[in-house]
């Protein structure tokens, strides 16, 4: 068995992670997608439905989906949003 690549790894986390913030994003009809993690550990995240126009979507994005990668995943620098 090979060792999974530590680019891969800490992606898979931070996949674990969203998972646990999705729930409460898709009761308001919204969604998060992971795109990339950078070289300098910045989650790349793409806000879908009703979070992708929505104007609290960067409070959403800093203290709720933000703090949850911080606390699951301490790696993970930053979050930032792309479209």
């Amino acid at each position: 068995m090979s060792e999974q690549d530590p680019k891969q790894a800490l992606m898979q986390k931070v996949e674990e992670a969203l998972a646990k913030v999705r729930p409460s994003l898709e009761a308001d009809g919204g969604g998060v997608e992971l795109v990339n993690v950078t070289e300098d550990n910045i989650a790349e995240v793409r806000l879908q439905g009703a979070c992708k126009g929505c104007p609290m979507s960067q409070m959403t994005l800093a203290m709720g989906i933000g703090r949850v990668l911080r606390q699951e995943v301490p790696e993970i620098a930053d979050v930032r949003a792309v479209d």
